[in-house]
């Protein structure tokens, strides 16, 4: 087995943020560190009006951090937050130990997760869009580096032929996840022909895959974890009168997902931008449930699909007493409360979903008998 590495994390709190922000935010961190398979032996919070373009923390704090990771024998340092470049490398030279960042560590949770080939290139791009800006040196214009006659010169350096490479790369995976989408691009049409499409979203962990399970029998793959899924599950379902529906099961999301990892997973996402509606699934357990609506409803409005009907579902409602779920019905009386774990909930949810998919029918066929010039 092996040994798991140690870290520290690290947080910055501006003026603006509150601490238990902060606290909450490296939780999850945590959480993200674990899955990786590291462990967290400490966790420091430096307070500045700004991030330091040079060492993110500032040097005198780099140079504390340096001494309590030869202290408690750390293994790297994770920030919270992506680095630049020049941060990377200024750390790295003022501590003398590995530093990561939370980007870094959520693409190594997904190389990890991925399976399908369409997942499994989609993290490769990521981690090369990552990669290039953080190559050492300072090599030739990226415009010169095509590749091929003329473009070569004299005494071409390691550093230039690596980001050669990795342009090259980028460019066939784009292609070939073009292909891919193609043929996805198709499946999904036939689908649309013969069912409703919905897609189960939400934050990480939220328990997707145990919910599609429980309408589906569908036998999806569930640990508690974060990522655990990361290409997309569909699996049908028939309601009542046998009217059939399809149900996909995404990418978890997180806070603090940079815009091209968003971009990498393009494809997957297609599956909720031309879902028929969604079903928000939320952790009602978490302390920050709040703040992760908040996250999904932004990534939703990101990639397209803010404006899709849902259903909003409060997950694992086994873990709070009657006082906690009359509140939530207060403030939410539109939600549906359910555990996917034990079956709670799960037929007011299906009664739900049946209504939902009556009316897409009723206006699909209000459009279809519908002739301009009648």
């Amino acid at each position: 087995m092996r040994k798991k590495e140690r870290a520290i994390l690290v947080g910055l709190q501006l003026n603006s943020q509150r601490r238990t922000e902060i606290e909450d935010s490296l939780s999850e961190l945590d959480l993200l560190l674990k899955t990786a398979g590291g462990e967290a032996i400490a966790k420091v919070i430096q307070k500045k009006d700004k991030p330091s373009p040079r060492t993110y923390i500032g040097s005198g704090k780099a140079q504390e951090l340096s001494e309590m990771a030869r202290v408690l024998q750390a293994d790297m340092i994770v920030f919270d937050d992506e680095l630049s470049p020049t941060q990377q490398r200024n750390l790295e030279n003022l501590i003398g130990k590995k530093i990561i960042d939370r980007t870094t560590l959520i693409l190594d949770i997904f190389a990890q997760h991925a399976h399908s080939q369409a997942g499994k290139l989609q993290v490769e791009m990521a981690q090369l869009n990552y990669r290039l800006p953080r190559l050492r040196g300072r090599g030739v214009l990226l415009s010169r580096l095509g590749g091929g006659i003329g473009t070569r010169g004299p005494g071409e350096t390691k550093l230039e032929v690596d980001r050669r490479r990795i342009l090259q790369r980028i460019q066939k995976i784009k292609k070939l996840l073009q292909k891919l989408e193609k043929q996805r691009e198709l499946q999904r049409k036939k689908r649309k022909n013969q069912a409703i499409r919905i897609s189960i979203v939400g934050y990480t962990n939220a328990g997707k895959s145990t919910l599609l399970n429980r309408l589906t029998k569908g036998g999806a793959r569930v640990e508690d974890q974060l990522f655990a899924t990361l290409d997309p599950l569909t699996r049908k379902m028939f309601l009542d009168n046998s009217v059939q529906v399809v149900i996909s099961d995404t990418v978890g999301f997180i806070q603090k997902l940079p815009p091209y990892l968003i971009a990498a997973f393009h494809s997957t996402l297609q599956e909720v931008v031309e879902a028929d509606f969604l079903i928000h699934l939320v952790d009602v357990s978490s302390p920050v449930y709040r703040k992760q609506i908040e996250v999904v409803n932004q990534i939703l409005d990101q990639i397209g699909a803010g404006e899709l009907p849902r259903l909003l579902v409060f997950n694992k409602i086994d873990l709070l007493d009657k006082k906690e779920r009359l509140n939530l019905k207060i403030h939410f009386p539109e939600s549906i409360l359910v555990s996917a774990l034990n079956a709670k909930g799960i037929e007011e949810l299906k009664e739900k979903i049946v209504a939902e998919v009556k009316k897409i029918l009723a206006n699909k066929a209000v459009v279809t008998s519908f002739s301009p010039f009648s």
